[in-house]
């Protein structure tokens, strides 16, 4: 496993990016809303740098006098939509090259970090066969440190149970929002009727599903041995060039399976190969509209 990192370049890229989702949550802003003011009678929380697009009434001008610099002030509006992120910290993510669990890290810290800029409160919570302990932020983008240190100390292992982690989620966080999923969907008992459970819910989902290269096309030829990397069950195989094919097109139809619950309640899915920069993943099609 890699050692965690994000450079300061990156999250400086990431705060024109903006969390959007398309339902609305009565009562509440955010997402597709508008997430800072600079009218009266609202709490200050940070700064951050003009972007092209920004509305510049919120442009600090004291700042721009002294400085010569563009500077947004941006402030507080409750109650906002949750943001949460669901991490799959499974045994089955640490396999594939690029690993898919680092990847997964680099993503969900990108995202916070979008979220925290656009000052959404946003929830890391990792799970396997069940839920572990979660991380929650909010308040801007100088919170960002325990985001940092949360991702560097998170260990993955044991294996993936979609429906009790699911069914855990909703018990524990029963007010809706968006909910991002960021996993390889590997799950014996499968993974579409527990998803499907979470958008019926009324949660808007996100589905980042994660694979490497070797996952869609093994890179094996005549007689080998498997192992299933979260039970550790073992099995051989004759692997030729027309069961290579088949393998390919089953992983395929799964793919589209799991994006189809996505769809189906208006959600949204990204399939991302780790051998794909985060950066280029990032500003493709997660925050630039992958469907």
């Amino acid at each position: 496993m890699a050692e965690f990192s994000i450079d300061r370049s990156f999250l400086e890229r990431l705060e024109r990016l903006t969390l959007h989702w398309q339902k609305s949550f009565p009562g509440l802003v955010g997402g597709h809303n508008a997430s800072r003011y600079s009218g009266s009678g609202q709490e200050f929380l940070d700064h951050r740098q003009f972007h092209q697009g920004d509305d510049l009434r919120a442009v600090n001008w004291r700042v721009y006098m002294r400085l010569e610099r563009l500077i947004l002030k941006l402030f507080q509006v409750e109650p906002r939509v949750p943001v949460r992120i669901l991490i799959d910290a499974s045994e089955s993510m640490t396999t594939g090259e690029p690993n898919k669990f680092d990847y997964a890290r680099r993503l969900a810290g990108a995202l916070t970090y979008v979220g925290l800029v656009r000052l959404e409160s946003v929830l890391l919570q990792p799970f396997s066969n069940q839920l572990h302990d979660p991380l929650q932020s909010g308040g801007g983008r100088h919170r960002f440190r325990p985001t940092v240190t949360f991702l560097e100390n998170l260990k993955p292992g044991g294996k993936t149970d979609f429906m009790g982690s699911v069914k855990r989620f909703i018990a524990e966080y029963p007010q809706r929002g968006l909910v991002i999923v960021i996993s390889d969907f590997l799950d014996d008992q499968g993974c579409e009727k527990p998803l499907q459970y979470l958008a019926d819910f009324g949660h808007e989902v996100f589905l980042i599903h994660l694979w490497s290269d070797q996952d869609r096309v093994p890179p094996f030829k005549g007689e080998i041995e498997i192992e299933d990397a979260e039970t550790g069950e073992v099995q051989k195989l004759n692997f030729d060039e027309e069961a290579q094919a088949q393998y390919t097109a089953n992983f395929d139809a799964y793919a589209r399976g799991v994006r189809e619950v996505a769809l189906r309640k208006g959600g949204k899915y990204a399939g991302v190969v780790t051998s794909t920069p985060v950066e280029q993943a990032i500003f493709g099609p997660l925050l630039g509209g992958g469907r």
